[in-house]
C-alpha cells in the first residue's frame, strides 16, 4: 500500500535559493518587471534608481491596468503560473517566477502596490521574516503613504525594492559605481525593448523612463539607415508546430556611420561579439550575439546580424530560461538556419569590397560623442567637430585647448545631474540658449568656418544645418547669417 505525506519546502530556504534562479543583473531584473508592465498594457514605465546614501531603493511604476487585491495576491505567489498553460501571443511571462526571482536577485524586501478600477492594494515579502510563507498585506493607508503620486490618481502598478544587498554588494558599492550600473542597465533596456520603444515590427509603443530621462531605442540592425541591407524574411515551420521568422541584415560599412551609431552597435563587447542571431520572443529581445555553434564568431563579416522571431508557444522547445536571457536552438532548426547562414557568406563581405563614400552626415556634426569600452560609458567632446578642429589646430593654443577639453570632460557633474533629474526632470533644460551669448559664439566661430569653406557661404550653410549647436539654434544662426549677407532673403 502506497502512503503519502505532505513534505513542503522550507519557505526561507526556498526563497533564498530562488535568488539565484537565472542569471540576473540589474538590467535583466528590470527587464523582467517591464515584461509584466507590457503585459498589463502599460504605455509608460517609470524606473527610479536611487542610491540613497548607499542603501539603494529601486521603484518600477507603470500605467497599466493594475491588479485587484486577489490578482495581486496571486501575482505575489511564487511559481504562480503553470509554464505549460496556453497564453496569449503577447504574454512575455512563463513560469510565474519572474517578478519574484528578478526582484530577489537584487533585494531582500519586495513591496508591490497596485490600483485597479480605483481600488488600491499592496503586499510584500521580506526574505528575512518569512516564517511559514508569511506575506505582508498593506492597508490602503499604508499604500497611500508609500506609493508615488501617480499611483494615487490612476490605475497602474508600482514595485519597490528595499534592502538591496546584492545590488549594493552588501554596501560596498559607491555612488559612482552605482551610477555606472544604472547607466549600463539603461543601455541594455534600450536594446532589449527597442521594438517597443520605437513601436516597430507591430509592437505596441511603450515609453521607458529611467531617472527622469526617456530611454531611446537601440536598434541593433539600424533598420532606418539607408545603407543597411534588409534581406528577405524566411518563415520556417517546425514539426512541433509554430513558425519561426528569420530576417538577415547587413549593416553599413563603418565609414557610413556616425561615431554614436558605431558605438551603439558595438555595445560593451565590440562588433565581432555582437554579430550573429538576435532572438526575439513577442518582440522582446531574449539573446543576441550567438551563431548557436553553426559558424565561429568572425567567420562571417562582423556586419552580419540575423533576427529570429519565435512565438511563446514554443518556449519549451527553445528551453527559455527563467530570466529570459537564454535559449537553446532546437535540433530540428539547425540545418535550416545553417542554410540561412550559408547564403549570407557572399553578401556579408560586400561592404568591404569597395571603399565607402564619405557622407555629409558623418563629418563630426555632434558636439558630444558617446563611447562604451569594457562596459564603461564615456561622453567626450567631439574632436572631429569643425569648430574644435580649428581650435586644436592653432599652433599657439592648440595644446592648451586640448587640456581644457579634457578638464571639462573629466569634471562633468554626472551625480549632480542625475540628482537634479530625479528631483524635477522638467526643470532640467538642455535646449534653451541665451541669444546674446550664442551670437557671441557665432561671431567667434563662423568666420573661421567660412574660411574653411573657401569663403563660400553656400558651401558652409548646408553643413551648419546638420552641425551642433547651430542646428538646434537655427533661428538665431539664420538671423545672424542674413545680417552678414551670407544667406539670401
Amino acid at each position: 500500500m502506497v502512503s503519502y505525506i505532505n513534505n513542503p519546502p522550507d519557505a526561507t530556504s526556498l526563497m533564498m535559493s530562488a535568488r539565484s534562479f537565472g542569471n540576473y543583473d540589474l538590467a535583466a531584473a528590470l527587464a523582467d518587471l517591464i515584461d509584466n508592465s507590457i503585459k498589463a498594457g502599460a504605455r509608460t514605465v517609470d524606473l527610479l534608481c536611487d542610491y540613497a546614501g548607499g542603501s539603494p531603493e529601486i521603484r518600477i511604476r507603470d500605467d497599466g491596468c493594475g491588479m485587484s487585491p486577489l490578482e495581486l495576491e496571486a501575482a505575489m505567489r511564487p511559481a504562480s503560473t503553470d509554464p505549460r498553460a496556453e497564453r496569449s501571443p503577447d504574454d512575455l511571462g512563463r513560469f510565474g517566477w519572474g517578478m519574484k526571482s528578478a526582484s530577489f536577485s537584487q533585494c531582500l524586501v519586495l513591496t508591490v502596490m497596485s490600483r485597479c478600477g480605483g481600488e488600491l492594494s499592496g503586499a510584500g515579502w521580506d526574505l528575512e521574516n518569512l516564517g511559514n510563507w508569511r506575506m505582508r498585506v498593506l492597508s490602503e493607508d499604508e499604500c497611500l503613504e508609500r506609493c508615488s503620486a501617480e499611483l494615487k490618481d490612476a490605475d497602474g502598478t508600482e514595485v519597490i525594492w528595499n534592502r538591496c544587498d546584492r545590488l549594493s554588494e552588501d554596501g560596498n558599492l559607491d555612488a559612482a559605481a552605482f551610477n555606472q550600473l544604472v547607466a549600463q542597465a539603461g543601455d541594455r533596456l534600450a536594446l532589449t525593448f527597442h521594438r517597443f520603444i520605437g513601436g516597430t515590427n507591430g509592437a505596441r509603443r511603450v515609453t521607458i523612463v529611467l531617472n527622469g530621462l526617456e530611454i531611446g531605442k537601440q536598434d541593433p540592425f539600424l533598420s532606418d539607415h539607408p545603407a543597411t541591407q534588409v534581406l528577405d524574411e524566411e518563415v520556417l515551420r517546425l514539426r512541433e508546430g509554430g513558425e519561426i521568422r528569420v530576417r538577415p541584415y547587413i549593416l553599413p560599412h563603418f565609414g557610413k556611420l556616425t561615431q554614436n551609431q558605431q558605438s551603439g552597435l558595438e555595445g560593451a563587447e565590440g562588433m565581432v561579439r555582437n554579430q550573429g542571431f538576435f532572438v526575439y520572443r513577442g518582440n522582446r529581445l531574449i539573446m543576441h550575439g550567438t551563431w548557436f555553434g553553426l559558424v565561429r564568431h568572425g567567420e562571417l563579416s562582423q556586419l552580419t546580424r540575423v533576427s529570429v522571431d519565435i512565438p511563446n508557444s514554443l518556449d519549451s522547445v527553445w528551453k527559455i530560461t527563467v530570466d529570459k536571457s537564454n535559449a537553446l536552438l532546437p535540433s530540428s532548426l539547425r540545418n535550416r538556419l545553417r542554410d540561412v547562414v550559408r547564403k549570407l557568406k557572399g553578401r556579408a563581405v560586400a561592404p568591404f569590397r569597395r571603399k565607402p563614400r564619405k557622407t555629409s552626415n558623418t563629418t563630426g556634426a555632434e558636439t558630444w560623442v558617446r563611447t562604451i569600452r569594457n562596459g564603461m560609458i564615456n561622453y567626450r567632446i567631439n574632436r572631429d567637430h569643425p569648430v574644435v578642429v580649428r581650435l586644436l589646430g592653432d599652433p599657439d593654443r592648440g595644446s592648451e585647448i586640448r587640456t581644457l577639453l579634457g578638464i571639462v570632460e573629466q569634471s562633468f557633474p554626472v551625480a549632480q545631474l542625475q540628482a537634479d533629474i530625479k528631483r524635477d526632470a522638467q526643470a532640467v533644460s538642455f535646449s534653451e540658449t541665451d541669444a546674446a551669448r550664442f551670437r557671441e559664439f557665432l561671431e567667434a566661430s563662423l568666420p573661421g568656418l567660412l574660411a574653411d569653406s573657401g569663403g563660400d557661404s553656400e558651401q558652409m550653410i548646408p553643413d551648419l544645418r546638420r552641425m551642433e549647436p547651430f542646428a538646434s539654434n537655427w533661428k538665431i544662426t539664420e538671423e545672424y547669417l542674413r545680417e552678414k549677407g551670407w544667406l539670401d532673403g
